[in-house]
Parts: C-alpha cells; sequence; structure tokens
C-alpha cells in the first residue's frame, strides 16, 4: 500500500508498534457524522511506516453476521472530536458513503490521493502540510 512518497500505510494490528498513549487507541470506537448519525465502527487505524504517524481510520460498516459489511476509509484530517465512546467527523454520512470504494483484500494499492481528494484533505506528502492535533475534547 505504497504512497507517492513511498511510504507504506500498514494496520496498525499487523506492525510491532504501539501508541504511546493507550487512552489514543480509539480502534472499536464508533464513527459518527457532524450531525451525530452513525456511520460504523473503527475496525483499524493505517499507519504509514516512514513517519509511523496514524493517515486514516478504517471503518466498518453495516451488515449483520459479516454479511453486508463494507470498509471505509477516513482520512484523520477530517476528525472533528474525540470522546471516550466516539469518534466525531467534519463530514456528514451521505458524503461519507459516497466515498471511493475500498476492499482490503481485493484493493492491494489504493489510489491515496483520491480519498484525500474526495474528503477535500491535503495529502500528508503536500508540501506544508501539518498533522492534525489529537482533538481533545
Amino acid at each position: 500500500m505504497a504512497t507517492p512518497t513511498g511510504a507504506n500505510l500498514l494496520r496498525l494490528s499487523e506492525t510491532q508498534l504501539g501508541l504511546a498513549n493507550p487512552d489514543e487507541d480509539i480502534r472499536g470506537r464508533r464513527v459518527v457524522d457532524r450531525d451525530g448519525k452513525d456511520i460504523g465502527k473503527i475496525e483499524a487505524l493505517l499507519i504509514d511506516d516512514q513517519e509511523r504517524k496514524v493517515r486514516f481510520l478504517q471503518v466498518v460498516s453495516g451488515g449483520f453476521l459479516h454479511i453486508g459489511r463494507s470498509r471505509l476509509l477516513i482520512p484523520v484530517d477530517v476528525i472533528q472530536s474525540i470522546t471516550p465512546d466516539k469518534v466525531q467527523i467534519d463530514r456528514t454520512r451521505e458524503h461519507v458513503a459516497g466515498a471511493p470504494p475500498y476492499d482490503p483484500v481485493i484493493t492491494e494499492d489504493p489510489d491515496w490521493q483520491a480519498y484525500y481528494a474526495y474528503y477535500g484533505a491535503a495529502p500528508f506528502w503536500a508540501p506544508g502540510y501539518m498533522y492534525p492535533m489529537y482533538p481533545y475534547f
């Protein structure tokens, strides 16, 4: 899963790395849109192997007993707030539903630029990019 900079995006759980502060592990939390509507649950955190920063949330949505479930990628740059039970983003559920499809089994090398462009966020390799501050609320 290489980016234009050559960095690979990997699921945190598939590395030997961990979070410096376990309280910042948001895996398993619900994701809601800017209006509080449910989007899904954070299944994984994708980090880049060079800077070791979280770049995307892998969110699982819908389905019953793993049937009909979809996976979404949401850049961390659109996180609005984080509470002990949920992560709120500054987009609507409808907007997220229209994002480029993502299937980690089928898609070996996603078009990362397409995800950033869709969400209107600058990619982390862009000149002048600033990593978002952890939004404690």
